[in-house]
């Protein structure tokens, strides 16, 4: 979830354009020294390609440790069979959520999920309807923490950690009255909590408690305190793309008849079955 101010960022500096361009050229394999020599021929018709985030599962990560493979969660199945039930398939790309958003924002690809709307970041991407899915932006404390049912007015004056690049609510990125610090991972946030460095840290829901529970040194030591925010997921069409504008329209058509037959609950049904959290 990419934070506006770290795109502002990443776009003053030249340097980091360049090279993502470079990285994501090398991902689609753009690059050959064949390619130099004589030119391919055209295709008939443009591949469509969406970036997907690497470090979140169950939702979206990454499956192996090669930069080529597509990611996998209940998004990445989502994605694809909303675009098949209109025909279309597509190719996606495994990167960093960072990496993601400015790929989408700058149209190297025609998209990147999964992202909430805020005020800040709006009107930089197309937005399709309805949403893919809701998550909960949990407030996580040390297991001793003795708060409960948190809100976040509650976190004021508190050192309160997130996830560097995640798009959270703009009421709380400009909370002054919160001391905000970040991490560069969901894993490096749990850390920062545990070595007291800070009060608390913001997690979704499932992919947090997912992390905590699945990773023998957080087991049993950080729970939820509150809650901040029940949130829609969206995948970021990217204005600056030609197919951007057509592909969110399309998208949002097939989501709506899944919901429609019924199909989209099944999946989601067998999801929260299948992974035990809700």
């Amino acid at each position: 979830m990419l934070a506006p101010c770290i795109l502002r960022q990443a776009l003053h500096r030249g340097g980091l354009v360049a090279r993502a361009t470079l990285t994501l050229a090398l991902m689609l394999g753009g690059y050959s020294s064949a390619g130099a020599q004589s030119a391919a021929p055209a295709q008939p018709t443009a591949e469509i390609v969406l970036a997907g985030e690497d470090d979140w599962p169950p939702y979206s990560s990454a499956s192996t440790a090669e930069p080529q493979a597509a990611p996998v969660g209940f998004a990445v199945d989502l994605v694809r069979a909303v675009f098949a039930s209109q025909g279309l398939t597509v190719k996606i790309i495994s990167v960093p959520f960072a990496r993601c958003m400015l790929y989408a924002k700058t149209g190297q690809v025609a998209g990147c999920f999964n992202a909430t709307i805020t005020d800040d970041n709006r009107g930089d991407y197309v937005w399709h309807q309805p949403a893919m899915f809701e998550e909960e932006l949990s407030i996580y404390g040390r297991v001793e923490e003795t708060a409960s049912e948190m809100r976040l007015s509650d976190l004021r004056g508190k050192r309160v950690a997130y996830t560097n690049g995640y798009t959270y609510p703009s009421e709380f990125m400009h909370d002054s009255r919160i001391q905000k610090f970040s991490a560069v991972s969901d894993t490096a946030l749990i850390r920062m909590l545990l070595s007291r460095r800070v009060d608390y840290i913001l997690l979704n829901r499932t992919p947090g408690s997912m992390r905590i529970d699945n990773t023998p040194e957080f087991r049993g030591r950080v729970r939820r305190t509150g809650i901040v925010s029940m949130d829609g997921f969206w995948l970021a069409f990217s204005k600056q793309h030609p197919q951007g504008e057509r592909l969110a329209l399309q998208f949002g058509q097939g989501l709506s008849q899944m919901r429609r037959d019924g199909s989209y609950q099944r999946m989601l049904d067998e999801f929260r079955s299948r992974v035990g959290y809700r």
